[in-house]
């Protein structure tokens, strides 16, 4: 009897677990793209972003004063928007995860420009603008995970068994999965 709901047990988690290795990476690009996309478009509109004033202050000092507020604003609204747009479709991955990249690296920026607006105590008490920017390593390591299949790599609810080194193009690509080789290196990206 107990072996019945163990066996039962496994099939359910089995089940949860592939489910999620099927659908985890796509559910996590389209919800980053959600938060991209969504928080760009609040920085088009003026007073709707909260971030939109520390992010022009930070464009502007970041360019010692060369690109004005009233033109970094708009400029960083459409690069989220963008990557936004890309993470929500999909293509061209290695660009989009680029320019997030950059975008992210000028993010945590006010941290160090900014210390009075962005800690109440550094480095342990960050202010809630700081908490704000803190928040983003969840994103970059959201695009880190995404940015590891680009070459068409994906989940694997079940470990990986090694058998032999098998090469691709001359070169090692790894251990044999069982699975046929593909090469997705033009495919979304």
């Amino acid at each position: 009897m107990m072996t019945d709901a163990g066996g039962a047990i496994d099939r359910i988690d089995r089940r949860i677990t592939r489910a999620m290795a099927d659908h985890g990476l796509t559910a996590l690009r389209v919800a980053l793209g959600i938060v991209f996309l969504w928080f760009g478009a609040l920085k088009l509109v003026p007073g709707l972003s909260p971030a939109e004033d520390l992010a022009g202050r930070t464009i502007e000092a970041l360019t010692a004063g060369l690109v004005p507020r009233a033109i970094a604003l708009p400029v960083l609204a459409l690069w989220e928007v963008g990557i936004g747009l890309g993470l929500l479709v999909g293509r061209w991955m290695r660009v989009t995860l680029l320019l997030l990249f950059v975008q992210m690296l000028g993010t945590v920026t006010p941290l160090v420009l900014f210390p009075g607006e962005t800690w109440i105590r550094f480095p342990i008490a960050p202010t809630l603008e700081g908490q704000y920017i803190i928040k983003n390593i969840v994103l970059v390591t959201a695009a880190i995970v995404l940015g590891a299949t680009v070459r068409g790599g994906e989940l694997s609810p079940e470990p990986v068994v090694a058998t032999q080194p098998t090469t691709f193009r001359g070169t090692a690509a790894g251990v044999e999965t069982g699975r046929p080789v593909q090469d997705h290196t033009m495919h979304g990206g």
